[in-house]
């Protein structure tokens, strides 16, 4: 299946908003355009492997996760997929609010909610349940890859039946800035990026928007190809 496309439905930031160019820059990577661009000078003056730490997280773009890549089910068609993301948008819900911050999550560098958020908890789960007929089943090779045995049981359930472990009360919110970072090369690094994030000065943040992600095949970098605002 890796020549196939895969597809995702995430958060990405309004193209051109402080925070979209925050991403986009850290990455070398531009979504929005599906082309690369020049790093943030700053990072990798201040970083001289930059690009290597930042490799995984630009294959994605800058995003959070609200539905995990899949493939499109053998009976769905990607313009049904866009249909079935625009009817999304446009049912009213409470729109989140988050206080974003940067911080270490699960050894990455991300920015995060600074504090719990049970709209963007709905609001994602909503995701993972109203996208899942789109998504074919995972292969065996796929399900490996995710590596089964470092699961809690309740991650290895969710797996099985949504395709992706950290969802409903596993869920939670990052848009990723690193790799994984041993404790010593997480202390520097994470300053530097709060130093520049406190520049944009973003006490709160809407998560008021969903996109529609596409990689064409395994080797390829995903690319937003639509986005539509959620309706409140």
């Amino acid at each position: 299946m890796t020549s196939l496309p895969r597809y995702a439905i995430y958060y990405a930031p309004a193209e051109g908003s402080a925070l979209d160019r925050f991403g986009t820059h850290l990455l070398g990577y531009d979504a929005w355009a599906g082309k690369d661009i020049a790093f943030a000078k700053g990072a990798v003056d201040a970083v001289s492997d930059w690009p290597e730490l930042t490799e995984d997280a630009r294959k994605y773009g800058f995003h959070a996760t609200l539905k995990a890549p899949f493939y499109l089910a053998d009976d769905r068609s990607e313009d049904q997929l866009r249909q079935t993301c625009a009817a999304f948008a446009v049912t009213a819900r409470a729109l989140p609010q988050i206080r974003p911050v940067v911080d270490a999550i699960s050894g990455f560098i991300a920015v995060i909610p600074g504090d719990p958020s049970p709209e963007l908890q709905q609001l994602a789960a909503d995701c993972v349940q109203a996208f899942e007929p789109f998504r074919a089943p995972l292969s065996a090779d796929d399900r490996a890859r995710r590596k089964p045995e470092r699961m809690t049981p309740r991650q290895l359930e969710y797996l099985d039946r949504w395709g992706y472990p950290y969802v409903m009360e596993e869920f939670r919110f990052h848009m990723t800035l690193t790799c994984r970072l041993d404790a010593e090369r997480r202390v520097s690094i994470l300053a530097m990026l709060r130093e520049r994030f406190a520049v944009l000065g973003l006490e709160r943040l809407a998560i008021d928007r969903i996109a529609l992600f596409k990689q064409d095949d395994a080797s390829a970098r995903f690319r937003i190809i639509q986005s539509w605002a959620l309706a409140y």
